[in-house]
């Protein structure tokens, strides 16, 4: 609606995640290195949290993006689930059959197909998102997945990826165990001011803006403001106002458009 308006080629702050709409804050580019590092030095379990639409999904697909060849990676979306069907999620992810199989068969093969490629060079990576849905059981049948090692190394390296109620989860008194098997943690934080205005004009010019500044500094105050730093209601946010100053045939937009839109 508002792309020939602004002579954008494309939506600016759409919410679907794509690679060229990338900006890594401060808080962003550390949790990657937390990752990265993790998984290079075979920690065993890194647990990276943050708030509902923070951008741990964005994290995660960077992260996958810089992982190379000899990285075999399973990514299960929905946590919720016993550990059996987990496990089949991840032998199809790894390439594997598991049809017909029990859940011992799947741990042997599992354990069988992680040595061969430890022999090979290569590290098994597994992520769960949505991690704070986890029941207590849950955890601790995924923990029992971190004994299956070396006398130097973890053969898989689990990624759990959840909001602050998993913090709540780990911290009770029936995980200690669990939490005692977490090597590296890392809480993503919001944007702070100055990167907010710099994702702004960062994905406008991706977007392919090219005149003077769209929006004042009474606009960004109130963005800031509203959005906390969250990168998911700040481009929530942008869209909506882009929509307005369209409606309004106004083409700079400033404290007064933003709160006729937040």
């Amino acid at each position: 609606m508002y792309l020939s308006f602004f002579n954008l080629k494309e939506q600016p702050f759409n919410v679907t995640p794509d690679p060229k709409f990338l900006y890594f804050g401060e808080s962003y580019q550390d949790a990657l290195a937390y990752l990265i590092y993790g998984i290079r030095m075979r920690k065993g379990f890194v647990v990276l949290t943050g708030e509902i639409g923070i951008g741990k999904t964005t994290v995660i697909n960077a992260l996958l993006e810089r992982l190379d060849d000899s990285h075999r990676i399973a990514h299960l979306v929905h946590s919720n689930m016993s550990l059996k069907d987990m496990l089949r999620f991840v032998f199809r992810d790894y390439g594997l059959e598991a049809a017909g199989k029990s859940k011992s068969e799947l741990l042997l093969g599992l354990q069988d197909f992680l040595i061969r490629l430890d022999q090979k060079g290569g590290n098994a990576v597994m992520i769960i998102d949505e991690a704070q849905n986890l029941r207590s059981w849950q955890l601790e049948e995924i923990r029992l997945l971190s004994n299956i090692e070396t006398a130097k190394r973890k053969l898989i390296q689990i990624i759990l990826v959840g909001q602050p109620e998993l913090l709540h989860l780990m911290n009770s008194t029936e995980l200690r165990q669990f939490k005692q098997r977490v090597s590296l943690h890392f809480h993503l934080s919001a944007m702070t001011q100055d990167e907010v205005e710099n994702y702004i004009e960062f994905r406008l010019k991706v977007a392919g803006y090219q005149g003077k500044r769209l929006f004042d500094d009474g606009a960004m105050n109130e963005i800031y403001k509203f959005s906390e730093g969250i990168p998911r209601l700040v481009n929530a946010i942008c869209d909506r106002a882009l929509i307005k100053a369209c409606v309004s045939d106004q083409r700079k937009l400033d404290k007064k458009l933003l709160r006729k839109v937040l």
